[in-house]
């Protein structure tokens, strides 16, 4: 990598830290805000029960631009927070993964946010004590966003090596990159501990690809993955769209696979809240949920996926053309290598189909345990204990019969059972240690 190539990178990668102090150092206010005008919404306030009101009408939710923020920003444009009650919801985006767990852990009484939508795995290292002042800020874990929908991408370079699900290829093209005097080779992910970084690992591993030491693993925001592709400054990335497409759109890379033909229906991000703000107003929580519930089965319906993205496309919340965004969103997707294009992958993005909204404990166990084998986590963490800390899908209950859905679409078990990964290897919830301990490449 050439001197000018790699001051390019660091400067690109230091804007995460750079967010924090813009966001801190200005009396730590949101740099992009949308806030609820009960006045105009286009969705009427509901006849709402004097007892089931809520404690406070007002909230600060926090998004990064990836189409799974989608339901949040969905219950914002069509008033659904309002409708159950929220009439002073605020939507603020955030420069990063670093930048919302500052925020949350300022709170919106220190001029950060309430809640966000998040990676799975963030709530729970919070809990630990993973925050910028390294003190544990209780989180609860509410709904999840999404399942599938992210992708990994590599730069062109590499298409020769023929490198897809199987990263196999990648082993001898970074062991002949760096033969021809390539140096610091790198892989970029969202978040450390977050499920980008654990898809790439995941993927780099089952090819005897070894994370941090054939090639480096690194954090960058998502907005900036496409820019440091195309100057030469990393390898491949793992992030959500619509990132990816844009890659492929503008022949900077490819699509080696996504993410859901690496796990099936597989968990990603989350709406989740801070431990306290919650408990402090539960009927405002609940009434939350309940809008980015309709509006996740608002998002889920075909019909409605050219409008989805018309309206997550603006420049108030993504700023990227909508065309980046609508084929994946519908599972049409181009790799960009000559593969032929997938037409309406049952892989794709989904919001409320097959339960892709309750978060289910045997997810968060995974992101637990995977945490663990990177080194992210002590090993003797006590993973159920904080899963049921954590994970609040209790209240993604509530909310969901509150909305009268139906019995059928609201799992009975908070287990979805053994599941299995591209690879043939199975994760057992019920014997987490027995999973870890099969692992060839891992840090414990």
């Amino acid at each position: 990598m050439s001197k000018l190539s790699r001051r390019k990178f660091i400067f690109t990668a230091g804007a995460a830290t750079a967010g924090t102090l813009l966001v801190h150092g200005c009396s730590t206010g949101p740099t992009n805000t949308s806030k609820t005008n009960a006045a105009s919404t286009p969705t009427p306030a509901a006849n709402v029960n004097p007892a089931d009101a809520p404690e406070v009408t007002t909230a600060k939710l926090g998004f990064i631009a990836l189409t799974d923020a989608a339901p949040i920003i969905v219950a914002q444009e069509k008033g659904l927070f309002a409708k159950y009650g929220m009439t002073g919801v605020e939507v603020v985006k955030q420069a990063s993964w670093p930048v919302t767990r500052d925020n949350l852990e300022l709170g919106s009484g220190g001029g950060g946010i309430d809640g966000a939508h998040i990676l799975s795995p963030m709530p729970y290292l919070m809990s630990l004590g993973q925050t910028k002042n390294k003190q544990p800020l209780p989180m609860y874990l509410l709904a999840r966003l999404n399942t599938n929908g992210q992708a990994i991408s590599i730069a062109n370079s590499y298409k020769d090596f023929k490198v897809g699900l199987e990263s196999k290829g990648l082993k001898d093209a970074l062991a002949q990159a760096k033969s021809s005097g390539k140096g610091d080779l790198k892989a970029a992910i969202t978040y450390p501990g977050g499920t980008h970084d654990l898809w790439m690992r995941y993927w780099l591993s089952a090819g005897e690809v070894i994370p941090d030491q054939d090639i480096s693993v690194v954090p960058i925001p998502p907005p900036q993955m496409v820019a440091n592709m195309k100057t030469g400054n990393m390898e491949a990335f793992c992030v959500g769209e619509p990132w990816n497409a844009q890659l492929v759109n503008q022949g900077a890379g490819y699509t080696a696979l996504i993410t859901g033909e690496l796990w099936k229906d597989h968990p990603e991000k989350a709406f989740a809240m801070r431990a306290d703000w919650v408990d402090k107003n539960p009927k405002a929580a609940k009434a939350l949920l309940m809008g980015i519930l309709e509006a996740q089965q608002w998002c889920e319906k075909a019909e409605n996926k050219e409008e989805m993205c018309q309206i997550v496309s603006q420049a108030k919340w993504f700023k990227v053309p909508a065309k980046d965004i609508i084929e994946r969103s519908k599972g049409n997707v181009d790799y960009g290598d000559g593969r032929p294009a997938v037409q309406a992958s049952p892989l794709l993005m989904k919001y409320w189909a097959d339960n892709a909204s309750y978060p289910y404990k045997s997810h968060d166990l995974w992101f637990l345990t995977e945490n663990i084998r990177w080194g992210y986590i002590p090993a003797d963490t006590k993973t159920k204990e904080l899963v049921d800390k954590v994970n609040r899908e209790d209240l993604w209950k509530e909310a969901a019969k509150a909305l009268s859905v139906a019995q059928a679409e609201i799992p009975s078990s908070t287990s979805r059972g053994v599941e299995t990964f591209f690879d043939g290897v199975k994760f057992d919830p019920e014997k987490p240690e027995e999973y870890l301990s099969s692992l060839k490449i891992k840090k414990v």
